[in-house]
Formats: structure tokens, C-alpha cells, sequence
């Protein structure tokens, strides 16, 4: 398990802005997840968990029927296997005319304490999905059911979202920013980092406020650097 009850804790005090900025210095440059943004009330606040993932193809008409919604492979079998505490990934290949969920299987998420769901993809039932307030990270709203569009191929395997790509287990962070993923083997260094980018930026705001100017603060230069230090030490 990637995400200790510590590594999480952690990450729910760090902004995505903060950690795209960490990723990128650490050479992951596809972190944020191009597309999602929040849907729900619940999706202004942060939430951190494991990757669950689903898949999508180009809807084609002898599987994207009505039908397949009770074939042992469909988006209602993937719900079923989802743990507690996992943020759902639905790789929808952006396609903005079919709703991937509406409110009867978002409301099933919900009661199996699923933490949240991200897609490249649309909702559908807006307003019911909205009541069941599952935090929602999502391109939009549209009618159709997905088998419009698209085609429901399986779970908890590698996928595509938003252009990055998302691994099971890799570790979902969204807030009002949007959601960035974080491969599962850089989870405690990035946690690491992203606090003490935090604690320094927040140095940085309050000098800003007293009147220093930002070359040589922001990015920080020797004497900058000096300066933190010291303050930091001096908070024990």
C-alpha cells in the first residue's frame, strides 16, 4: 500500500498547484489531469486516495447497447469491486457527449465509501448527481447514456485521463484546482517535498506582504535561502 494513514494526511494539507510543481522538478511532467474539474460542492475540497481505475474505448454497436449494462464486465461490476477510500479514475477519452455516470450509480459510490471520482468524461441525471454530493471531478454534463459514445472495456488496469497517465494504486489528489496523480513509488518523496514547498511558500507570502521585492525571494537565492533557514530553525 502506497498511501499510509501518515502519507495521506499529509497530502490533504498540500495544494495540487504545490505538487505539479514538485512532480515537475522531479521529472514527472504529465502529473495534472487535464479536463476534470469540480462538479460537486464536495469537489472544492481536498481529497486524497488510491487510484481505482476504469476504461473506455469508441463506443461500437454490437457491445455499447443497453444490454451491456448487465454484462459481468460494465461500469455496475466495477463499482461492486471498488474498495472504501479509493478516488475512481474514468478514462473517457474526453468524449463530452455521452455521461459515463448518472445519480443511481454515483449514489451506489457513494454508500460503498468511495472517496470521490475523477474523469476526462461527462455526468449525466446533473441534478440527481449533484444531491448525492460524491466529490466529482468531471469535464461537464451531457444526456446520453455512455453506450452513446462509448464502450465500457474493464478495471483497475493502466489507462490514459485527461493525458496523464494513471497507474492502479498511483495516488489521486484533487481539490478546486483540478486532480493530479502521483506515481505510487515517489508517494512519501513528494509528500516530503510538498510540505516543505508549502512551508517555505508560506514564508515567502509573508515576506511579499512586508515589502520584499521577488527577485532573489522567489526563486530563492543564497541569502534567501540563509534567511529561511534561520527562520526555520528558529520555529523549533
Amino acid at each position: 500500500m502506497s498511501l499510509t494513514p501518515e502519507l495521506k494526511s499529509a497530502l490533504e494539507k498540500v495544494t495540487t498547484a504545490t505538487l505539479t510543481t514538485v512532480l515537475l522538478k522531479k521529472g514527472v511532467r504529465r502529473s495534472y489531469l487535464s479536463g476534470p474539474m469540480p462538479y460537486t460542492s464536495g469537489g472544492f475540497e481536498r481529497i486524497v486516495g488510491e487510484a481505482f481505475t476504469l476504461r473506455f474505448v469508441p463506443a461500437r454497436e454490437d457491445l455499447a447497447t443497453p444490454e451491456s449494462w448487465a454484462s459481468p464486465i460494465s461500469t455496475r461490476a466495477a463499482i461492486e469491486a471498488m474498495p472504501e477510500g479509493v478516488i475512481c479514475v474514468a478514462d473517457a477519452m474526453g468524449v463530452a457527449d455521452a455521461g459515463i455516470f448518472g445519480d443511481i450509480l454515483v449514489q451506489r459510490m457513494k454508500v460503498r465509501g468511495v472517496a470521490g471520482l475523477v474523469t476526462d468524461g461527462v455526468m449525466r441525471d446533473g441534478a440527481g448527481v449533484r444531491s448525492v454530493d460524491l466529490p466529482i471531478w468531471c469535464a461537464g454534463v451531457a444526456a446520453p447514456a455512455s453506450v452513446a459514445g462509448l464502450t465500457f472495456v474493464g478495471w483497475n488496469e493502466p489507462i490514459g485521463c485527461g493525458g496523464a497517465a494513471v497507474f492502479p494504486g498511483d495516488v489521486i489528489v484533487a481539490d478546486g484546482d483540478g486532480a493530479v496523480v502521483i506515481p505510487q513509488a515517489m508517494v512519501a518523496a513528494v509528500a516530503e517535498a510538498a510540505l516543505e514547498q508549502e512551508l517555505f511558500e508560506g514564508w515567502v507570502h509573508g515576506e511579499v506582504i512586508g515589502g520584499a521585492a521577488l527577485p532573489g525571494l522567489y526563486p530563492p537565492n543564497e541569502e534567501t535561502k540563509a534567511r529561511y533557514q534561520a527562520w526555520r530553525a528558529s520555529r523549533g
